[in-house]
């Protein structure tokens, strides 16, 4: 059965609308939408802490929305209000950065730049975890026609194909591929169905895609895709009302194959 994932992407301790990795636009309180999240019987969770500097600041600390000012905390907070398979990427550059966050409620861990600067620590993760718990987070843009990585929140062009970087983390041993298109990313103008396809069909590894949805359709499309793992979006869950059970129907409707 094919997964829908929503992704809560977090700045300075907030939920933030991306688009194109550069324009972050406040929208809540990561907690209190983790929740929400859950009351709609979410399949799987996905938070990346996008922070450049990694200061963080919820807001106010009342009885409603509790002010917290670190990354593990804000992992250990969502773990008590959502039931359901939770992920965490972003600032992991150590073992002990993963086993962190494992130990602070998150299932999983996803790396992107370390999978680049530090081979040997990657190993490491996935021999103290299992590679069952690390995701490779893989970050693209067109280029010249072909589809070319970057890191760094997509500042730093590696100069490899996602054909070869999808071929290094199968190499590596890690457990599942999460695609984001840069230019795509908070567009609404559908998902990288042509690169999608390609990515599946050339790996063994299960592949969830994110980037570009705004319409039901767009989950749609990708569904049709076989062996797709996983269908994620950010912005889109953030923004309607039930949006997720709205489209779980819309997909089931359609003999989607989703649980």
């Amino acid at each position: 059965m094919k997964r829908i994932i929503p992704v809560l992407f977090i700045k300075n301790g907030l939920i933030v609308r991306s688009q194109n990795f550069t324009r972050h636009q406040v929208i809540g309180n990561v907690i209190n939408q983790a929740k929400r999240l859950n009351d709609w019987f979410a399949d799987e969770l996905i938070c990346i802490d996008i922070s450049d500097y990694k200061i963080y600041d919820s807001g106010r600390d009342d009885h409603q929305v509790k002010s917290i000012n670190n990354i593990l905390e804000i992992i250990s907070e969502m773990s008590k209000v959502i039931f359901m398979p939770f992920s965490f990427g972003g600032g992991i550059r150590t073992v002990e950065d993963a086993i962190a966050r494992i130990r602070n409620g998150a299932d999983k861990i996803i790396i992107n730049t370390l999978i680049f600067e530090n081979k040997i620590i990657v190993e490491k993760i996935i021999k103290v975890l299992g590679s069952q718990a690390v995701i490779a987070s893989l970050d693209y843009r067109i280029e010249n026609g072909l589809p070319i990585v970057f890191t760094n929140n997509g500042r730093k062009n590696i100069k490899k194909t996602l054909f070869e970087v999808v071929e290094h983390c199968e190499n590596l041993g890690v457990g599942e591929i999460f695609l984001q298109n840069i230019e795509l990313d908070g567009s609404s103008l559908g998902f990288d169905i042509d690169i999608i396809k390609k990515i599946v069909s050339s790996s063994n590894l299960p592949v969830v895609c994110c980037s570009g949805a705004g319409i039901d359709k767009h989950f749609e499309e990708v569904a049709k895709i076989n062996d797709i793992s996983g269908i994620a979006a950010g912005n889109f869950f953030n923004f309607s009302e039930r949006s997720y059970p709205r489209i779980k129907n819309y997909l089931k409707d359609r003999g989607a194959n989703v649980r």
